[in-house]
């Protein structure tokens, strides 16, 4: 699997805690944290289908409660 290349950019004006939030948001949103842990350990391409699986059922469903499809 190619290693994905992003450049995340962030403009600080005077509030850095501000520009800190948003570089966190940015950088869970790209998934670099999650792609840094998975490089640490090896995990069998089953482990890998089950999690991409779960993580799909999971936004599914987290989907489907926004819509008001689905009543909790």
């Amino acid at each position: 699997m190619p290693k994905r290349r992003s450049n995340i950019e962030i403009h600080v004006n005077s509030n850095v805690e501000r520009a800190l939030r948003q570089l966190k948001k940015k950088i869970e949103r790209e998934g670099v944290v999650r792609d840094m842990k998975r490089g640490v350990y090896f995990e069998p391409p089953t482990q890998k289908r089950r999690k991409r699986l779960m993580r799909a059922i999971k936004q599914n469903f987290m989907r489907m409660a926004a819509q008001g499809l689905l009543k909790l």
